[in-house]
């Protein structure tokens, strides 16, 4: 919403700059008319990267209070294999083959202070990646791994961005990422939801719980 009424806001004044070095040019004023004409060019390009920004930030979700992020769903498949179903809270489903004895999912957050929060911005999150984890470290180390992204950025990374120049963005207060990770077992159901601490994930039925309860 916020960066819809700034492309706007820099598309208006990209036009009226426009139409105001048309009619300097019409006058033979040159010099005023090539003024404007290059304010046009920096608001539309202004616009330009508001609508990249706001398209990339479409693909996070707000983060005002615990938020339900996916439920995952395990079917054993073989030794150390699972096959993972990520239900997300909008009802799309995806499935990975998972190697390994527990599960991980991984998201990055973004949070905002100052003005930034005065107009409007909350804090955000967009899961990033989930993959498959060895309780030993020796197979951590030598055994096949098993990551699948679970989004990719639309328009400008801002993320990136933010990571690239935190020092000269004051408006960002902190970006991070955070993890979760419990045992697969066979017909394990697990919640996972996100709060201003991170990641946060409960069994929800008897093989979740039970394969939590035996884990070492």
């Amino acid at each position: 919403m916020i960066s819809a009424v700034v492309v706007l806001f820099c598309g208006l004044c990209a036009l009226l700059f426009a139409l105001a070095a048309a009619r300097r040019a019409q006058r033979g004023h040159v010099l005023a008319a090539t003024l404007n004409a290059l304010f046009a060019v920096a608001m539309l390009c202004a616009a330009t990267a508001a609508a990249l920004v706001g398209v990339d930030l479409a693909s996070y979700a707000r983060l005002t209070h615990e938020a339900p992020v996916a439920e995952l769903r395990f079917r054993q498949e073989g030794n150390q294999r699972y096959f993972a179903e990520v239900l997300h809270p909008d009802g799309e489903r995806e499935g990975f083959v998972l190697a390994g004895d527990e599960w991980q999912l991984d998201a990055r957050v973004l949070k905002w202070r100052g003005a930034a929060t005065m107009i409007g911005f909350d804090s955000v999150f967009r899961l990033d990646r989930i993959g498959g984890r060895y309780r030993d470290i020796t197979l951590e180390r030598t055994a096949p791994r098993t990551v699948f992204e679970l989004a990719r950025p639309r328009g400008v990374d801002v993320w990136s961005l933010a990571q690239r120049f935190h020092r000269f963005l004051p408006w960002v207060d902190a970006l991070y990422g955070s993890a979760t990770y419990l045992p697969m077992a066979d017909g394990a159901h697990y919640a996972v939801s996100i709060s201003a601490t991170g990641l946060l994930a409960r069994p929800l039925n008897r093989e979740a719980r039970e394969a939590v309860a035996g884990w070492h």
